[in-house]
């Protein structure tokens, strides 16, 4: 399990604080637990899904009554038609932590979605968009045809992608398209981690454990209605983004209810994308030296007194 220290910043400035790590490693649960111990938080979610109205139980998004218990912030912006962008959070973001610095509170950050996260953090900027190119990209309706394209143009940015998440692989070839350069040059500011006001903390649980944790927590969404929750984004006039109709387990449930697939199956495939994802996040956030990682192979709640007892010395 890796571990970090964590540098120091000015004295008298307002220390933030951030929860990052896999799906399903109980992040939720653990910030509740220590934003109402702490009592001076407000928490601030970083989740490129959960920014989404109507996406409640495939996204994993905190209940209203968690809600109820500690102050929220970036969930329900847009609407499922609406292609969300990270330049769009990241000046909500700034807003809202500029809201709570007023209130003299402080900013928890909790997702697992590394770019929405250093968006936050600190203050990450995408590159810009090149509409014109973007307009000529769209007419391709095959996304692995694109996704060919790409890695003759910029093969580094095309092995970090699937060849089928349409988003990622035309928001790479819009850049590299529209600027001329490979849109993985553009990405120099990710690999920097200067000294920052949030104190970061990680969760790290075992991959069979947490492989465990997915297949449970897609089980109990089923039974949650993740079924009919699809059905009605499915139904929704305007329809769902490609963005929106990419997230986990969404994808595949629309394709069960389109006729393409077996739920059997399109279960099966949501847990093995899910599971390939918290292996890319696990990688995303080890790069950051800034993480203290906290692991635990049971409940992620026995994680508290820790996190606590580092986050209450400062």
């Amino acid at each position: 399990m890796p571990s970090a220290e964590i540098d120091d910043i000015g004295a008298g400035e307002i220390r933030h604080l951030a929860l990052v790590g896999p799906t399903a490693s109980g992040k939720t649960e653990i910030a509740i637990a220590v934003a109402k111990e702490l009592g001076d938080v407000e928490i601030v979610v970083a989740d490129a899904m959960c920014v989404y109205r109507r996406m409640d139980i495939g996204t994993a998004k905190p209940t209203r009554a968690q809600q109820a218990e500690v102050p929220h912030h970036l969930l329900d912006l847009a609407d499922p038609s609406e292609d969300f962008s990270i330049g769009r959070l990241q000046r909500t973001a700034a807003e809202v932590v500029q809201q709570i610095e007023a209130r003299e509170r402080r900013a928890l950050v909790v997702g697992g979605s590394g770019l929405y996260v250093r968006a936050i953090v600190d203050g990450y900027a995408p590159p810009p968009q090149y509409a014109e190119a973007r307009a000529e990209l769209e007419e391709e309706a095959d996304t692995e045809r694109l996704h060919a394209r790409l890695a003759e143009l910029d093969p580094v940015a095309a092995s970090r992608m699937e060849p089928n998440n349409r988003r990622r692989v035309l928001r790479a070839l819009e850049v590299t398209v529209g600027s001329g350069t490979p849109f993985s040059q553009h990405g120099a500011a990710v690999s920097d981690y200067p000294p920052s006001r949030f104190r970061q903390a990680g969760i790290w649980t075992p991959r069979e454990v947490l492989a465990q944790r997915i297949e449970q927590r897609y089980a109990a969404q089923m039974q949650e209605g993740f079924l009919d929750e699809v059905r009605a984004l499915r139904d929704l006039d305007p329809p769902m983004s490609r963005t929106a109709a990419q997230g986990l387990g969404y994808r595949e449930l629309l394709a069960h209810l389109g006729g393409v697939t077996s739920l059997e199956d399109a279960l099966e495939s949501a847990i093995s994308r899910t599971r390939a994802f918290a292996r890319r996040q696990r990688v995303w956030f080890r790069r950051d030296p800034r993480i203290t990682w906290l692991g635990s192979s049971g409940d992620p709640q026995s994680l508290v007194p820790a996190l606590l007892g580092d986050w209450e010395r400062q």
